[in-house]
């Protein structure tokens, strides 16, 4: 079971981006933000890396799992 990407939507929401725009941003469909977000979609690092540039975040910040969270 994937977890969810809090961490990435709380960054989206900070930056004022709705689901669409950071998508269009990083040239992607909104569905496929809502699915990153859900945890239902493994982005590739190129598209990890566009979503960390969009929001002014690192690799680290957004997407680095650590082993207690849930």
């Amino acid at each position: 079971m994937r977890v969810k990407n809090k961490r990435m939507k709380i960054a989206r929401i900070e930056k004022d981006f709705s689901q669409e725009q950071l998508a269009e941003t990083v040239g992607v469909t909104r569905q496929t933000i809502g699915m990153i977000e859900a945890g239902k979609f493994n982005p590739s690092l190129q598209l990890c890396i566009g979503i960390c540039r969009a929001l002014g975040k690192t690799l680290d910040e957004l997407f680095w799992e650590e082993e207690e969270e849930e």
